[in-house]
């Protein structure tokens, strides 16, 4: 795709979330209405705003849309709009401002368009392949070289028992030696946010344990247009495969390395044992 496809496709995109705004404002709050896991739910804002923007996306761009709720299309190959209607949607249904909607473009599997939508908060980042990143309607600095001590940066969810690919004491370890470097670490429970302030500079890194392409793929697009540096947590370049993300700004992102390496493979945690160790440190 050309730079005007990219920015034209982009303008649309921002109208139709724009168009959303209301709706998503007045239905904070809204009760589970799918169970979809035992720590996970979706409301019916959800679902209504999904069915909305995939059939207005589709009708004003003829590409298609891979939703969170009802799927699509896959997200490795072709050209796919990638959408999560509501992130952060525990924050969203107890009535936390901490959600929003996530809206990227992949083209064979790399965003090349990037927005998350906050209206609850009343922020808009958005950016196309190559920067800059917008905040609203200012156009950001690309992110300079900082040091983890001085950064805030964002945590992703976890459970001390929960096992896995990430178990919960890998997760808690990694907190733990973290907090030796810098004592300014915030769990807001919304990817996307986390992702968009590390873009913008807010936040100094985004550590993102979870896998999916809708929670990932606009903000690593935000981080990487903004100046940042996105990977998995082993180091490897961040793709829509990846199975977590380390996202932050130069310097920043290589002392989190340094932290990562120590704390080891996830594979070596069990749920309990590596924790306590971490905590008798």
């Amino acid at each position: 795709m050309t730079a005007v496809d990219l920015d034209a496709l982009a303008a649309t995109a921002r109208t139709l979330l724009d168009g959303t705004h209301e709706r998503f404002v007045a239905g904070a709050g809204a009760p589970s209405a799918v169970a979809k896991g035992p720590d996970d739910f979706a409301t019916a804002v959800d679902l209504e705003l999904e069915r909305r923007l995939v059939e207005e996306l589709q009708e004003q761009t003829q590409i298609p849309v891979h939703g969170e709720e009802f799927g699509g299309p896959p997200v490795e190959s072709g050209t796919v709009w990638v959408l999560d209607p509501i992130d952060g949607t525990f924050n969203y249904s107890f009535g936390l401002p901490t959600a929003g909607t996530l809206l990227s473009l992949l083209v064979d599997g790399r965003p090349v368009i990037g927005l998350t939508w906050l209206p609850l908060i009343g922020q808009r980042f958005w950016a196309v392949d190559g920067g800059p990143v917008h905040r609203d309607g200012e156009a950001l600095p690309a992110l300079p070289t900082s040091a983890l001590a001085s950064s805030i940066v964002g945590f992703g969810a976890f459970n001390i028992d929960s096992r896995g690919r990430l178990p919960g004491a890998y997760r808690v370890q990694v907190l733990s030696d973290i907090s030796r470097v810098s004592s300014r670490i915030r769990m807001h429970g919304s990817t996307g946010l986390d992702l968009a302030y590390t873009a913008a500079g807010t936040l100094g890194a985004s550590i993102v344990f979870g896998h999916h392409a809708w929670d990932n793929a606009a903000g690593a697009m935000l981080v990487r247009a903004g100046g940042g540096i996105v990977t998995d947590l082993a180091g490897e370049p961040w793709t829509v495969t990846s199975t977590s993300v380390l996202a932050a700004a130069p310097g920043v992102h290589e002392e989190l390395l340094q932290v990562l390496a120590g704390v080891g493979e996830p594979s070596s945690y069990t749920p309990t044992s590596r924790a306590r160790e971490g905590v008798r440190r």
